[in-house]
């Protein structure tokens, strides 16, 4: 399904472009049953957060008399579809690992059992994987105890793998299971799968609600301003960025580069360059760049810079500058994604190459923290986020929706469909106010170039 007419970027799209029957969200059926939580603040069924803010854009649509776009605003609700006395839930971790995952395990299981008395919570190992039953992987029975101090580890309890599995032949696995609430954690990929899930449920009218939360360490789910892990991330590329900066400054024409993750969307680079004044150069997917040939090219850029100043600290995304390889067979992953070439390496060879041709000694040093950082534990406002998340994705389920995404989006929570999440992948607008800052805090060598 393809919302609109334009792509969509970390900026908003612009009015009369997308349309207000793609925020719909599917339901299992009328929620009837009074809910058994106490002493909350609940959330109207007919509760909306606008997709805009901006009053232009909101009067356009009132004047053309359109319906504004605007999601179903997550949390709990007075009455619930699902009976929690005769419930079972699971729950899997599919593709990459991310900071954050062991804590939406650890508050899903406890919302479903703490809040809602469900019986049994099943931990699916090894994603989808788990669901098929010639893998073998037997799930696990999560309970208050093994969950208690989850929060603390990083990587996922129940494991993770990437590919799609038989979407009729999972569905066959959660009916044996008697499973009436999946919750599948992960990104585009996971999301994916899990709409493809639930449109079996739909086929064969089963009573079970598919509930996607969105973990993504590039931030790159449209229509969700903010997934987890992407914090944490940025924090934890703060050291790595210091140490590349120490080494520069402590060498002659010393330059410290850094790779860190973001496949398609170089937000994680363009967050950490703001976050650390240290960094002089970063390279996105977003934003081609050419090695030489003009006076505004990168290797020309930077013997200016090292010339000037005698050390340069350089931070990349991994798909940035894919065009600059040599044309070959595109390669894949298990889930479809395509493999990019290492442009960390890539640049450390070309960097060298350059300034040993014009004979001007330079010393650097490549660090690449990728790994490191996404098997680490979420930090600070990130492991909360992670923990309302997951209780609002357990609220959604409990109240009948189905095949929906947790989001965020101006500061509420929001139901997400699926289809309108994976839609397009969220990118960084390089003519927008993100890039735009970016722009103005890396290095300037205008003073330096001849008119």
């Amino acid at each position: 399904m393809t919302p609109g007419r334009k792509p969509f970027t970390d900026q908003k799209a612009t009015p009369m472009d997308i349309l207000a029957e793609n925020f719909r969200v599917t339901k299992l059926g009328e929620a009837k049953l009074p809910t058994l939580i106490l002493h909350t603040n609940f959330i109207d069924d007919d509760a909306r957060v606008s997709y805009y803010t901006n009053v232009a854009d909101i009067a356009s649509y009132v004047k053309s008399g359109k319906t504004l776009p605007s999601f179903e605003e997550a949390g709990p609700r007075r009455k619930i579809f699902h009976d929690p006395r005769w419930s079972r839930a699971a729950i899997l971790t599919a593709g990459g690992l991310c900071p954050g995952l062991n804590d939406v395990i650890k508050f899903l299981t406890r919302t479903l059992i703490g809040q809602y008395h469900v019986p049994m919570v099943y931990g699916i190992r090894y994603g989808y994987r788990g669901l098929i039953p010639s893998f073998g992987h037997e799930p696990l029975l999560l309970n208050m105890e093994n969950v208690d101090d989850l929060h603390e580890s990083g990587g996922s309890l129940l494991g993770s793998s990437r590919g799609r599995q038989d979407e009729n032949e999972m569905v066959d696995t959660l009916v044996r299971m008697n499973i009436n609430m999946l919750f599948c954690i992960g990104g585009d990929g996971t999301l994916r799968c899990a709409h493809d899930v639930a449109r079996v449920i739909s086929k064969r009218k089963l009573g079970i609600s598919v509930i996607g939360i969105p973990k993504t360490i590039d931030n790159d789910i449209s229509f969700i301003d903010k997934s987890f892990g992407f914090e944490t991330a940025v924090y934890m590329t703060g050291p790595f960025v210091t140490a590349a900066h120490n080494e520069a400054k402590g060498a002659y024409n010393g330059i410290g580069l850094v790779k860190v993750m973001g496949r398609d969307s170089g937000f994680i680079a363009a967050y950490a360059t703001l976050g650390n004044s240290y960094i002089n150069f970063c390279l996105i997917p977003e934003k081609p760049f050419t090695l030489e040939g003009k006076i505004d090219s990168f290797l020309p850029m930077l013997e200016r810079r090292i010339k000037s100043k005698h050390h340069a600290v350089i931070i990349a995304a991994e798909g940035a500058g894919q065009d600059l390889f040599d044309a070959s067979a595109v390669r894949r992953d298990a889930s479809g994604n395509v493999l990019h070439n290492d442009i960390g390496l890539f640049l450390k060879e070309k960097i060298d190459a350059y300034f040993k041709a014009r004979d001007i000694e330079v010393n650097l040093k490549y660090f690449d923290p990728s790994y490191t950082i996404r098997s680490m534990a979420a930090q600070g406002t990130d492991a909360v986020f992670c923990s309302i998340l997951a209780q609002n994705a357990v609220h959604a389920a409990m109240a009948g929706c189905t095949d929906i995404v947790l989001g965020h989006w101006h500061e509420r929570f929001t139901h997400v469909p699926i289809a309108l999440a994976v839609s397009e992948r969220r990118k960084i607008d390089t003519a927008g106010q993100l890039w735009s800052s970016v722009s103005s805090t890396t290095w300037s060598d205008l003073e330096t170039v001849a008119p």
